[in-house]
């Protein structure tokens, strides 16, 4: 069922356009700078707050915004062709959120989300482990009940806004023994506190500013109240419908990134000469630039088709895989293209596009790799088309 509040086309438009002058007026500017020396981008994040944009997906009677996924996913494009760290900053937080909403008992749903959709509380997912990442159910992390407590213990990495972030989507073993190993994991509500250690941020060759870190959990008492849900064994299904969702913003982020690389690229063969004339006249350039606003337009439409399924509440983890490998290989192709375009300058950090090769590559890799994206695609067009 749609849980979002509809919008007409107006409301849209005036949500973008404030976007795009947040953009415009707050990290175009500074997003330079910032990506270069590896700054979280703290004022950014207080105007994205003013915003409501980690409200954005939240049902209004919680204080968010109620917006739907379709139009979630042209606010993270823009944002992503602008500076794709930002990005992030939502993105992992509105994934705790949908797990919260969709799977939270009332009581989880009316403490936590009036402040995450303030963004007082700024939440992330925490499910990759040292020894695991695309296979979840090998997770290690556990939690034993101990009276009106769960005390976990453990170790996660990779995990988005960690550091300055204050909450996670916590994926543990409360049962490791059980068989399939999905009913023995269960998914808690953890904020930072006594035992649940920030180790280390990890460094990175591009997706900087945003904070990726290793994170410890010795004897981390988490209240009993905290499991979503409040029953053990659901944690599994209740953060893979939540990765739907991540994987249309990383497709989104994709588009986003893809056509930042085309709108540089179409600028500068404008304005470079080669042999007398400018290169967006030499048929090798027309070619390139072809191709890459081919892929821009298709990765778009995938996305919006993904958005628009999950908008409609029907499974679209097929929908949502196609988007996710496309976009992001788009953005991969893209991002290589205008440098090549761009020739010596592109290899310099003085342009937009060494950044943007630096970032697309991690778009290919995370929320599920894109060589898993095409094993789900592959299953579900088995699943859908019996022989």
């Amino acid at each position: 069922m749609d849980t979002h509040s509809p919008i007409t086309a107006d409301d849209e438009a005036l949500i973008l356009d404030s976007v795009d002058r947040f953009l415009e007026t707050h990290v175009r500017p500074h997003a330079h700078a910032l990506e270069h020396d590896d700054i979280y981008p703290t004022e950014i994040v207080e105007r994205m707050k003013e915003l409501g944009l980690f409200g954005c997906l939240i049902a209004p009677e919680y204080g968010g915004l109620g917006l739907s996924t379709s139009t979630y996913a042209r606010i993270v494009e823009r944002i992503a062709a602008v500076w794709m760290s930002v990005s992030g900053i939502i993105n992992s937080h509105l994934i705790m959120a949908a797990a919260i909403q969709r799977h939270g008992t009332p009581a989880q749903r009316a403490a936590f989300l009036p402040r995450m959709a303030s963004g007082e509380l700024r939440g992330g997912i925490g499910l990759t482990e040292p020894d695991c990442g695309t296979d979840l159910q090998a997770i290690r992390t556990s939690a034993r009940r101990e009276g009106e407590v769960w005390v976990v213990n453990g170790r996660k990495t990779w995990i988005t806004n960690s550091l300055h972030g204050n909450c996670l989507a916590l994926l543990v073993k409360t049962d490791p023994a059980a068989t399939p190993r999905h009913r023995g994991m269960s998914l808690l509500i953890a904020e930072k506190g006594p035992g649940f250690t920030v180790a280390r941020k990890l460094e990175k060759l591009g997706y900087r500013g945003i904070d990726t870190c290793e994170l410890t959990f010795d004897d981390y008492r988490v209240p009993a109240d905290r499991l979503i849900g409040g029953t053990p064994g659901r944690g599994l299904q209740q953060i893979l419908s939540g990765l739907e969702l991540g994987r249309i913003n990383v497709a989104a982020r994709g588009v986003g990134v893809a056509d930042a690389a085309l709108r540089e690229s179409v600028a500068y063969a404008q304005t470079r000469h080669s042999f007398g004339k400018p290169i967006c006249e030499h048929q090798a350039i027309q070619l390139k630039l072809g191709d890459m606003a081919t892929r821009v337009e298709a990765a778009r439409l995938l996305t919006a088709r993904a958005a628009a399924s999950y908008d409609r509440g029907e499974r679209c983890d097929m929908e949502a895989g196609m988007a996710k490998l496309f976009a992001t290989e788009a953005a991969v192709e893209n991002s290589l293209e205008a440098m090549r375009i761009h020739g010596g300058y592109g290899y310099s950090r003085e342009y937009n596009v060494e950044r943007l090769y630096r970032d697309a590559p991690l778009l290919a890799i995370g929320e599920g790799t894109n060589e898993m994206q095409r094993i789900i695609i592959a299953k579900q067009l088995i699943a859908r088309n019996p022989a």
